[in-house]
């Protein structure tokens, strides 16, 4: 555990992720408090890369589930290996064969294998899914539950049993507790409501676009190779086209791209023929491509 917020800024940016006071706060209570964390946020602003750092900085293997639509909760938890399962049986056919001989009923057939009690839905033929990895794994983990809001509001409802008492429960095999409680991030880009069930065990941490200072200080830390000017020109450019109305405004995640490109490309300095470039590294719809170059004297420095 993290003895103090201070500890857990540092070892989180050991990791290599710049936090906040206010993330680094939420990481530590996470932590010490042993709850989960919902992080929201536009796409691209740090959320998972948050819980790669989370699990690095406190010793923890990473499970991650990649939320999609259909999502069910076989994917998510378990499922049987009934490849494996058809070839033990043919390997014990004569061995069934001795035990239901002299039979004189298909029930008392039937009676005579469940009294060799449920040989065939055991834990020998489990396949752990990224929740039940989490929860039996020997060593600490953490739970990534990525883009939970793509999944189908079902899935929420089978995590709360997770997220209260740390057990899931397989009908065939009874009820499996965590042998250690994991840490869970969850993340969203809020395509959907998620359920006051569900937000009601978590903590909550909200990841907007960083500040200038912050921004500029992860590409010094991500791309140290840029030159200073360049750096310093780029998150300014990047900050004003976030105040223009685009479908989708650049991210971080897009800022350290385009400083990469430019790095690449030997640039110094951020001029209009290089922009004209590079400009789709940075944004990813024609219409907005379109708006940043109409209004290129608003925001290129």
């Amino acid at each position: 555990m993290f003895a103090t917020v201070e500890e857990a800024a540092e070892k989180l940016a050991r990791a290599g992720y710049l936090p906040s006071r206010e993330i680094a706060t939420a990481v530590f209570l996470a932590d010490r408090l042993e709850k989960p964390i919902l992080v929201e946020g536009p796409a691209g602003v740090g959320k998972t890369e948050l819980a790669r750092a989370f699990a690095q900085a406190s010793s923890r293997s990473l499970v991650r589930l990649q939320c999609y639509e259909g999502l069910d909760e076989s994917k998510a938890l378990y499922e049987w290996e009934y490849a494996k399962q058809l070839l033990f049986t043919q390997l014990l056919r004569d061995r069934i064969g001795e035990a239901v001989s002299g039979a004189e009923s298909l029930a008392e057939a039937a009676d005579r294998i469940a009294g060799e009690g449920n040989v065939f839905f055991s834990e020998r033929f489990l396949l752990p899914r990224p929740v039940l990895r989490a929860i039996t794994s020997e060593e600490p983990a953490l739970l990534l539950v990525d883009e939970i809001d793509k999944a189908d509001p079902e899935l929420e409802a089978f995590l709360l049993e997770v997220l209260s008492e740390w057990t899931v429960t397989v009908p065939e095999i009874g009820t499996i507790r965590a042998r250690q409680v994991p840490r869970v991030v969850l993340t969203s880009n809020a395509a959907r409501d998620l359920s006051d069930a569900l937000k009601r065990r978590c903590l909550h941490l909200h990841i907007d676009f960083p500040s200038r200072e912050r921004e500029l200080a992860i590409v010094r830390a991500k791309v140290p190779e840029a030159a200073e000017a360049l750096a310093r020109a780029v998150v300014a450019a990047v900050g004003k086209l976030r105040t223009l109305d685009l479908k989708k405004a650049p991210s971080i995640a897009e800022t350290l791209d385009w400083i990469r490109a430019l790095a690449v490309l030997n640039a110094t300095e951020l001029d209009a023929a290089l922009l004209d470039d590079t400009l789709n590294v940075v944004l990813k719809y024609e219409a907005d491509l379109s708006r940043a170059r109409e209004r290129r004297g608003e925001w290129l420095i």
